[in-house]
């Protein structure tokens, strides 16, 4: 177990290259999780803060070294960041079990793997060009440009903090964009710390990276609606997503938005059923179910619905709660109390609507392993895709197990669904993995895997799942714009008003 000392350890935030408590002098405190007990002060921002980091990104976009900076040499800015992330993941990753109370095991992976981000975008940063563009008025050359949006809004969540920032950070400095980062209020200590350890000594220009911190309404609505931002990427929940939208639409924001999902993993017949086990598992209950591509809706054909359900909830009851800073813990707390009892008030409405829970059911005791904040991975059975539990974003331990009987039912149980983020396929057919990867409505198909993803492989989602995409060479188009250029290189102007004589 990880040392937790009682002291709170206090925070500033960053604003304009310097490290500064809220203009208003509050903070509030983060909790840890596992315990339930708050272990560190944050800065309260509001919107004069939210305004002064806006400013500070729009100088720092329009004048300075960080415009005047050539792209090679900010991908050799981005590299950098990358080998800091590096040197600091393990700490990183202590920081962000502390705040979210995720597994150790995953957030280091997360951190290991999140400098890749930022080399394979400091590659990109010197292949961003424009074309020239054939013309039919014989005197003009035409071309594009392609130059940054200007300044950017990040509004993350609390479930992988870094890596989701990252995700956005990446192609938005490659582009030569400015930002603001706006993370979750309950989940903000990581991207502090990753500012002092790794943004400082980068020696990122004053004011090309800034961070508010704060609540949502006070900090983000502000932020979103400040007119020096041109662009809003935002992770989060649908609701949000679409009032995120909204705000911003109004003085015609660019918006990148990933949302929630309901995602279908779809087992058939001729799988590997050990493997599809495995995948079904992994797919809800290794983040504790706090992923928005959660394979929380799974589909089983008839013919082996009984005999996966039983293998399914053999190997879901040897689970191990307990502190999530331990590698052999594979269950940890739910991140936030408000979450905690959403998760157990749609258990109650799945036992409502009739659904059979063959596991778990309710919150882990201590002597389950649990804590402050643990629900026991729950498996219902019984669920047919009109029930709340079925449609509706439970985000978190909690598997609703639906059977269908052909590929045809499968394919229109997936697809209804106002979502469209994930999917996972388990069959051996490569003619069934690739017609029905083709049918299904969704940003991702996993085929015989669940939850991978890659800084090469565009990530978003479709339907209520949001807009735009992240990840990829596509990923850094959304911090882009195209400029057309014409230069006549023959006579005059073209003036209408001057007589043309004979």
């Amino acid at each position: 177990m990880q040392d937790r000392p009682t002291k709170l350890k206090e925070y500033q935030t960053y604003i304009d290259g310097k490290w500064c408590d809220a203009s208003s002098g509050k903070k509030f405190q983060t909790f840890d999780p596992y315990t339930g007990e708050p272990w560190a002060l944050i800065p309260e921002c509001d919107a004069k803060d939210v305004g002064t980091a806006c400013e500070a990104a729009w100088r720092a976009f329009d004048k300075g070294p960080w415009p005047a900076m050539s792209q090679t040499a900010r991908g050799k800015l981005l590299r950098r960041i990358g080998g800091l992330i590096e040197k600091h993941a393990e700490h990183l990753a202590q920081i962000e079990v502390r705040d979210n109370g995720k597994l150790m095991s995953e957030m280091h992976a997360q951190t290991k793997y999140l400098p890749e981000w930022f080399y394979y975008y400091g590659g990109l940063a010197d292949k961003i060009q424009g074309a020239v563009v054939p013309s039919d008025r014989p005197d003009h050359f035409t071309y594009t440009l392609k130059e940054p949006v200007g300044v950017c809004a990040f509004i993350t969540p609390w479930n992988s903090p870094l890596m989701l920032v990252g995700w956005k950070l990446a192609p938005a400095l490659a582009a030569g964009c400015t930002v603001i980062i706006k993370p979750s209020e309950f989940t903000t200590a990581s991207l502090l710390e990753f500012m002092k350890l790794v943004i400082e000594p980068a020696e990122v220009p004053p004011g090309v990276i800034n961070v508010v911190t704060g609540y949502g309404a006070v900090v983000g609505e502000p932020l979103v609606t400040h007119p020096k931002v041109a662009k809003v990427a935002f992770t989060g929940g649908t609701a949000t997503g679409a009032r995120v939208n909204e705000l911003a639409a109004k003085t015609f924001k660019k918006v990148s938005l990933e949302l929630g999902g309901k995602s279908p993993n779809i087992v058939f017949d001729d799988c590997i059923l050990d493997d599809a086990v495995s995948g079904a598992i992994s797919g809800i209950f290794a983040a504790t179910g706090q992923t928005c591509i959660a394979g929380s809706r799974l589909l089983l054909q008839e013919s082996i619905h009984d005999q996966f359900v039983e293998k399914l909830v053999a190997m879901a009851k040897q689970a191990r709660l307990g502190d999530p800073s331990k590698l052999e813990t594979q269950v940890g707390p739910v991140t936030t109390p408000p979450q905690y009892a959403k998760i157990l008030s749609y258990i109650d409405i799945a036992k409502g609507e009739g659904a059979k829970c063959v596991l778990g059911g309710g919150p882990a005791t201590k002597e389950e392993g649990g804590g402050k904040y643990f629900v026991k991975p729950t498996i219902f059975t019984g669920v047919n895709n009109k029930m709340r539990i079925a449609q509706e974003e439970v985000f978190g331990p909690v598997l609703s197990v639906i059977k269908f009987r052909d590929e045809e039912e499968a394919v229109a149980i997936a697809n209804d669904i106002a979502y469209g983020l994930g999917a996972g396929i388990w069959t051996q057919s490569v003619r069934r993995a690739t017609s029905v990867s083709k049918r299904i409505r969704a940003g991702t198909v996993w085929v015989n895997t669940y939850r991978a993803v890659s800084f090469l492989m565009p990530f978003g989602g479709y339907k209520a799942s949001g807009l735009g995409r992240e990840n990829g060479a596509e990923a850094i188009e959304g911090y882009l714009q195209t400029k057309s250029v014409w230069i006549n290189n023959g006579p005059g102007g073209g003036n209408p008003f001057i007589m043309k004589t004979s």
